[in-house]
């Protein structure tokens, strides 16, 4: 029934990028006592922040996701992808960055490294993060923008 509904899903892979994602965040957590938050990571490597990981550490974790990507997309074939307009694009981030910075950390800090160290601020962060992506999704299909 579920695989019926979901005919794209791949959960091995899924369960694979989970389990990267989640030794990526031990290492960072283990190695430099730093929460792996992509946010503070990329603030770091541009400069923006001058506390966090050290600057090489978060130049090479950032340049590694784009760059992982591509390493997966030449192994199996391409990975498609569409995205909507520059412009919409640009105002997203902008306000992705505002609710990084006002909720002290992002989708990554909080959901993958603040849950599984039982953080209650990340639990409510996330529960929120969740929250406005239902309404925004919802918002884009009620307006046709998905």
């Amino acid at each position: 029934m579920i695989a019926a509904s979901l005919p794209d899903a791949q959960p091995v892979a899924g369960l694979i990028g989970g389990a990267m994602i989640g030794v990526a965040a031990a290492i960072m957590l283990l190695g430099l006592g730093r929460i792996a938050g992509v946010s503070g990571l990329a603030a770091r490597a541009a400069g923006i922040a001058r506390t966090g990981a050290p600057r090489g550490i978060a130049l090479a974790f950032i340049l590694g996701l784009p760059l992982g990507a591509l390493l997966v997309a030449s192994v199996t074939g391409g990975i498609r992808v569409s995205f909507p307009a520059t412009g919409v694009l640009i105002v997203a981030g902008l306000i992705v960055g505002i609710g990084t910075s006002l909720g002290s950390g992002c989708t990554s800090g909080h959901g993958v490294c603040g849950l599984s160290r039982l953080s209650r601020r990340s639990l409510v962060a996330t529960l929120l993060f969740m929250a406005s992506g239902f309404v925004t999704v919802a918002a884009m299909r009620a307006t046709g923008w998905l």
